[in-house]
């Protein structure tokens, strides 16, 4: 007979049962109503260092301190010298300009290396200019060519003038070519008249020939008043005599209208006859610069 209130033998606890974790719904999944989805957080950017520490790590280092310097020392330099380049070709022409309207031909003009450019207009003191024509003519002077050096040019604007000129050089070259031209253009001499055939020079007695159909003037260049003048020396016409003293008058106007009255007081000091022609040295010192209202050639001054 068993016990009732035993406890059976074959029967087993039940086994208890296991609980799954729960698992987080997957993103392709929608969520749950009334739940938000949280984004995730972005990763930390690195941190550089700051400019100041650049600055100070730059510092700290004598290349680099180097370096920095001679750049910016060719920066400087660079502006300096583009400057002093555009600044030197600007007035080269303006001075060209101004040149060229007085002889009516073309020039070209430049200033000497020293001082700089720029400190030369800063100050309004320029100490040394070259100019040399092209060579066609000076005024109504046919083949004339100049070449001048100016020195100490001061712009300062006065009630007459504007600037001065501490000193001028010029030397004037006149081809026997440019002579015969421009007697032929200007001069109507009684037996001669236009018809220049042909003109020569003499260097060892300093004359030049002026011939013509019907004759020739034989005259010497000499400095007068300032200027050049032709002093006949001797004539000689076919089958008629005229005297020296009709002709002389009419050479020295039109001389006086070819080397006087020049600008900056620019007169005549010497004169030589060469193979070629005639050569010649002009000169001023201490002279004014006439205002745009006198000479209309300044106006760019």
């Amino acid at each position: 007979m068993t016990d009732p209130w035993a406890r059976p033998t074959d029967q087993s606890p039940p086994a208890p049962s296991a609980e799954l974790p729960s698992q987080p719904p997957s993103r392709d999944q929608p969520g749950q109503p009334g739940q938000v989805e949280q984004p995730a957080p972005a990763a930390p950017q690195p941190q550089g260092p700051s400019a100041l520490a650049k600055v100070k790590k730059l510092l700290s280092d004598p290349l680099s301190v180097v370096l920095v310097v001679v750049i910016v020392v060719a920066l400087v330099a660079a502006g300096v010298l583009g400057g002093e380049l555009y600044a030197r070709s600007r007035a080269d022409k303006i001075v060209a300009s101004i040149v060229g309207c007085v002889v009516q031909d073309g020039a070209k003009a430049s200033f000497d290396p020293l001082p700089p450019f720029l400190m030369q207009h800063v100050t309004g003191h320029y100490t040394n200019i070259n100019i040399e024509t092209a060579g066609n003519q000076i005024r109504d002077a046919k083949g004339m060519k100049v070449v001048l050096d100016i020195q100490d040019v001061r712009l300062k604007e006065t009630a007459d003038a504007s600037g001065t000129v501490g000193s001028l050089t010029a030397n004037i070259t006149w081809s026997t070519d440019g002579i015969r031209q421009t007697v032929a253009d200007m001069v109507q001499l009684p037996f001669i008249g236009s018809a220049i055939s042909d003109v020569r020079t003499n260097a060892s007695n300093g004359t030049i020939e002026l011939k013509g159909l019907l004759g020739t003037i034989t005259a010497k260049p000499t400095v007068v008043n300032k200027g050049i003048s032709l002093q006949i020396v001797d004539l000689s016409a076919i089958g008629l005599s005229w005297p020296r003293e009709t002709l002389q008058p009419i050479l020295d106007k039109f001389t006086a209208q070819l080397t006087e009255n020049y600008p900056v007081g620019i007169h005549a000091d010497s004169v030589q006859v060469t193979d070629s022609g005639v050569v010649a040295k002009f000169s001023s010192q201490n002279a004014s610069m006439p205002k745009p209202v006198d000479d209309p050639c300044f106006a760019k001054l």
